[in-house]
């Protein structure tokens, strides 16, 4: 990212301030949506990428087979119940009980979600909308039991990561696998469409050790009221109905949550986070030190190959089998 005169690398211009103890306001988004060139030659159709360039998210069916969902669900459970160790700090608990919510850098920890965030069609899909290759940001599972998955509240990941990993700019993008029916009522995934195109400047200032309570509970980086009643009115709400097998994939400024979820029916899905290579971490954008790196990758950042070229030995040898 080129710096402004008078900077140097040790003081990254902030682009995007927040939380800096003023009230909770708007700015335009200065950064491209999608940064590829030519559509034709993408995964996606040219009205797909106009879909998502606009709303900010794109909701894709059927990419993952029946044989392949049966056994990341499998490894799900299998991690759930093996999650013992209540000591182990990628495990978040529910902020009510003991409960499970989520297990962040499942890619490092487990071989098949690592053989799922450099899948082909995942890393393909990422690479193309950023234009460039991509890491690993980011990976999670989260896991919203029934009867008593509490809530996300709204908010955007880049306001997030931008203040407290030092994300420079909204070169990074979320992508979301369903391992479970996300239905109307058991507290699916709800986005703010066109949201993305303006950031939202936070109130406050970020607390010592703020990513321990904000894993269970954010209440700091979450907008204002008025600004969440704004951008409804501007964009509506969608709440996503995605069946296992399907791929959420939605800008890292979109505004987004959910509810909490007392059905029985679990909403368990597997999330990971896309970052080009060139928009790497630099010093937090707030006076705090870096979040840890199953949060943020900082020391393990591998480039992966976009392209069923590129990616025809993990193909081969690694992914998991499409049998229908």
């Amino acid at each position: 990212m080129n710096q402004p005169l008078g900077l140097t690398a040790r003081e990254p211009f902030d682009a995007y301030p927040s939380r800096k103890g003023q009230a909770g306001h708007f700015l335009q988004r200065i950064d491209p949506v999608v940064y590829a060139r030519d559509s034709s030659a993408g995964p996606l159709t040219a009205a797909q990428v106009q879909q998502y360039e606009q709303q900010g998210f794109l909701v894709l069916d059927n990419v993952f087979s029946r044989t392949e969902i049966e056994r990341l669900q499998h490894e799900l459970e299998s991690l759930r119940s093996s999650a013992r160790d209540r000591s182990n700090e990628t495990y978040i608990l529910e902020p009510s009980d003991d409960s499970l919510r989520s297990i962040f850098a499942v890619h490092e920890s487990n071989a098949l979600f690592a053989r799922l965030a450099s899948d082909a069609r995942l890393v393909g899909l990422a690479a193309f909308l950023l234009g460039e290759q991509v890491y690993i940001h980011q990976s999670r599972l989260n896991y919203k039991p029934g009867f008593k998955g509490k809530e996300f509240y709204w908010h955007s990941d880049f306001e997030t990561w931008h203040v407290e990993d030092g994300m420079p700019s909204m070169r990074a993008l979320s992508i979301s696998i369903p391992l479970t029916p996300n239905t109307p009522n058991n507290g699916p995934l709800m986005l703010i469409p066109g949201s993305h195109r303006r950031y939202v400047a936070c109130t406050g200032t970020t607390p010592r050790d703020h990513f321990r309570e904000s894993l269970r509970e954010q209440k700091y980086g979450t907008p204002p009221e008025h600004l969440l009643r704004q951008m409804a009115d501007d964009g509506g709400i969608v709440a996503v109905d995605a069946q296992p097998g399907s791929v959420i994939v939605f800008d890292c400024n979109t505004m987004h949550g959910s509810n909490g979820n007392i059905t029985p029916d679990p909403r368990s899905n597997a999330f990971i986070v896309y970052n080009a290579m060139s928009n790497q971490a630099v010093r937090p954008f707030c006076e705090r030190p870096p979040r840890p790196e199953y949060l943020c990758s900082r020391k393990t950042i591998r480039a992966l190959p976009a392209g069923e070229e590129a990616f025809a030995t993990i193909l081969n040898d690694n992914k998991m089998e499409n049998q229908e």
